[in-house]
């Protein structure tokens, strides 16, 4: 495992983190690198309503990968979008879900770091390795109150050891890309996210406790982490599972924070990352309250539906731009098997509830973005063709000259909706009633 050079010592390397993520932050992934200005122009509205937040530009190796695009492409997407846009305050680019093997491709581009730890959960460290951590959280073995909450968090001798051998190694690896990115921006100009939310299993609240010892013990200056919370957060469509559940475990989550803030060499702006966030707009109350409660803010990503938003908006146009969403869904049930197989965990989606391409070859433009819109009280709504869409983008990659032309045909009609989905479908629910 990564630990501080000789002569480092943590306190050293978490003032050496120059950068503090605001308050609140919202995750703005864009498949193409098409919609920087659009998605900017939802936040400046937002800001005319005295909501805050700034914009994370976050893309993975993999959809960087399938798209054929790199890690610079999005720092220049955001650039020239907060250049055109004038927007005058802090901007993000996030290396999302990295891990050991490609943590270096993004050390030049980005400043906002989402570390990757699920793959090592679960996976027992070598023996006696996880000593040292018992030491370490000695001190908080018993029943400790949480503030905000009547919860009492139960750590117990046993319960630590059953987390070391769940989780320290993931806690490990973390430190290991860690290390790398503090040699790589010795500016300090780095903010460090730590995700577990693709694990199998959400994590309680003593573990997450855990999870926030062993990043500080590790001198980890992790400003946001990023659980796996009760029930399904999948691809482009809303929350599914127990809501009063999620409600319950969400605040409790959010007085683990505080308490983290207050014990754990942390930083003071340390808070919950919403992983999969967009288009989960039931649970979008219970956020909104737990945080004003606290008064600790969120960072939520909203992945994906930006490139739904586009091929909502050429679909709408008609013409060339519905014959190519036409196209692509008859594609995409042919290579249904494929397209799925990557994102299993975290899409459900019935077959037999998928229109026929002969079927959607009838539609109209309206009708076709009518059933991919994520509007629940419309009649042609289907989760499922929005689901399959939304792990199409490869398809859309694959004919990227054709379809970038039919952006630039339907440039109003999509860039109104990328906005309107952001402002209105995202950003007023988590800070309106």
């Amino acid at each position: 495992m990564w630990s501080p050079a000789p002569g480092i010592s943590v306190a050293t390397l978490q003032r050496k983190t120059h950068m503090k993520l605001e308050k609140y932050s919202l995750g703005i992934g864009d498949r193409f690198g098409r919609e920087g200005k659009a998605q900017l122009a939802a936040l400046e509205m937002a800001r005319k309503t005295g909501i805050e937040l700034v914009p994370v530009w976050n893309k993975s190796h993999r959809e960087h990968s399938i798209i054929g695009t790199s890690p610079d492409d999005t720092r220049r997407e955001a650039d020239d979008a907060v250049r055109e846009n004038g927007w005058k305050h802090s901007y993000y680019v996030d290396a999302d879900h990295i891990g050991p093997q490609s943590v270096d491709l993004f050390l030049a581009s980005s400043d906002f770091f989402t570390i990757d730890v699920a793959d090592w959960i679960g996976i027992p460290p070598a023996a006696n390795e996880g000593e040292e951590f018992v030491r370490w959280v000695h001190p908080y073995l018993g029943s400790i109150p949480l503030p905000g909450t009547s919860t009492r968090l139960v750590v117990s001798d046993e319960s630590v050891r059953a987390f070391v051998s769940k989780y320290l190694l993931a806690i490990g690896k973390a430190s290991e890309v860690f290390g790398r990115i503090a040699k790589g921006k010795l500016d300090g100009k780095r903010i460090i996210e730590v995700s577990f939310d693709e694990a199998e299993i959400d994590q309680t609240p003593e573990e997450l406790l855990l999870i926030l010892a062993g990043l500080a013990q590790k001198g980890i200056p992790a400003q946001t982490v990023a659980p796996k919370f009760t029930g399904q957060f999948l691809k482009g469509v809303d929350y599914r599972g127990d809501i009063e559940a999620f409600s319950r475990q969400f605040d409790v989550d959010l007085a683990v924070i505080r308490f983290a803030r207050e014990h754990f060499e942390l930083p003071s702006t340390l808070k919950l990352s919403i992983h999969s966030g967009s288009d989960k707009f039931s649970i979008y109350p219970s956020v909104r309250r737990s945080v004003q409660k606290h008064d600790i803010g969120f960072h939520l990503k909203t992945s994906g539906t930006t490139w739904l938003e586009e091929l909502i908006g050429i679909a709408e146009g008609g013409g060339d731009g519905l014959t190519f969403a036409k196209k692509l869904y008859a594609d995409a049930l042919r290579s249904y098997d494929a397209l799925v197989k990557p994102y299993l965990t975290v899409v459900d989606i019935t077959p037999s509830r998928l229109p026929s391409a002969e079927t959607v070859n009838g539609w109209t433009g309206g009708e076709f973005a009518a059933t991919v819109r994520n509007d629940v009280s419309a009649p042609r709504f289907n989760p499922d063709v929005r689901q399959l869409l939304h792990v199409s983008y490869k398809i859309a990659a694959e004919r990227q000259a054709e379809f970038f032309q039919l952006l630039t045909e339907n440039r109003a009609s999509v860039e109104h909706h990328v906005t309107e989905n952001l402002y209105r479908r995202h950003i007023l629910p988590l800070f309106q009633e």
